[in-house]
């Protein structure tokens, strides 16, 4: 399915000489594979680009094409044409990639597949109905003009993958998997690509997702963990591993379930990142979006202030309550 593009995309992508790709912070699989395969698109075109990244390269998506020319923010220069946002529902998220002092009056075009996009580009393409942006940039190459070969194929396949869990989600429809397919043909690698990016986990993440799961909670269809920082020190992380979504999302008993990882600001402020999941039939984007986060009806996100036992006992009876009115259960006095 090609999807409607604005024609103020085409044309300030073919305008642009200079052009800066860059996606959000705690960057997953469809981070990295579109902001790559918009790099290697647009340099298909003639143009100078540069892909940043607010943090650093993830082992995991190492293995794409031009990961090893990923930028940090302080190599980012300031005298861009255009800066492609890609994956981002707001400009927040692009970290200190982004300096409003020498980048706010360069122009920014949005390419983002996330229902709470704010639209904070000049130009903003937001596809809610698909599954990744990546799985958006194969209409775009296609308008571009640019044919797919393998680089590309590879880094818009490990997109998809990864925000489908191998298109197990329930926004897996038949577009998702036609682009696939089309990936496929193009040269990119499904089996490697998910062997890769799902299906491997470090021995280091048992004793940590033991002590985790040790403590796992169930209460009226939604399951929860917490993942402090000691316990992240314990097993020699630095963060969660994203796959601990996939174990609690298989909770027979459980509908929705949420991941609360502590986190320590620089500045030694204590926060907590939420990561929300639910099954075909319940949704956690509006929660996310009422905690101040975003995501889509399947899988969403937030970051909260606070202490973890003071957000978990914030957040869990909101979800406990969201559940229930998705299932048509009245709470009994």
């Amino acid at each position: 399915m090609i999807y409607p593009i604005p024609d103020q995309l085409i044309s300030a992508l073919h305008t642009a000489a200079k052009i800066l790709c860059v996606s959000h912070v705690n960057a997953d699989g469809d981070a990295y594979g579109s902001v790559l395969g918009m790099a290697h698109i647009l340099t298909r075109l003639g143009k100078q680009v540069t892909a940043a990244m607010p943090d650093p390269v993830l082992p995991d998506f190492s293995f794409l094409p031009g990961a090893d020319a990923i930028i940090k923010p302080d190599a980012v220069a300031g005298d861009y044409d255009l800066i492609v946002c890609l994956d981002m529902s707001s400009a927040d998220r692009m970290g200190a990639v982004f300096d409003p002092v020498r980048h706010g009056a360069i122009p920014l075009v949005v390419i983002d597949h996330h229902i709470t996009n704010t639209n904070f580009g000049q130009v903003n393409w937001v596809e809610a109905g698909c599954a990744a942006t990546s799985q958006m940039l194969v209409s775009l190459a296609s308008a571009l003009g640019v044919a797919i070969d393998q680089p590309i194929a590879q880094c818009l396949l490990t997109g998809i993958v990864t925000d489908t869990l191998c298109f197990r989600t329930s926004n897996t429809t038949p577009e998702v998997l036609e682009a696939a397919m089309h990936l496929q043909r193009s040269g990119a690698n499904l089996a490697d690509t998910v062997r890769r990016t799902l299906n491997r986990v470090p021995f280091s993440t048992l004793p940590l997702w033991a002590a985790v799961l040790a403590d796992a909670h169930l209460q009226e269809g939604v399951v929860w963990v917490t993942v402090s920082q000691a316990q992240l020190r314990a097993a020699g992380h630095t963060d969660d591993d994203s796959r601990l979504n996939s174990v609690l999302a298989s909770i027979n008993e459980a509908d929705t379930s949420a991941i609360f990882t502590e986190k320590i600001t620089e500045q030694g402020e204590r926060t907590v990142e939420c990561s929300f999941r639910a099954k075909p039939g319940f949704a956690v984007g509006d929660l996310a979006l009422r905690l101040g986060g975003g995501g889509h009806a399947p899988a969403s996100g937030c970051t909260l202030t606070g202490a973890l036992d003071e957000v978990v006992d914030r957040v869990v009876p909101m979800m406990i309550e969201e559940r229930r009115r998705q299932a048509g259960v009245e709470q009994r006095t």
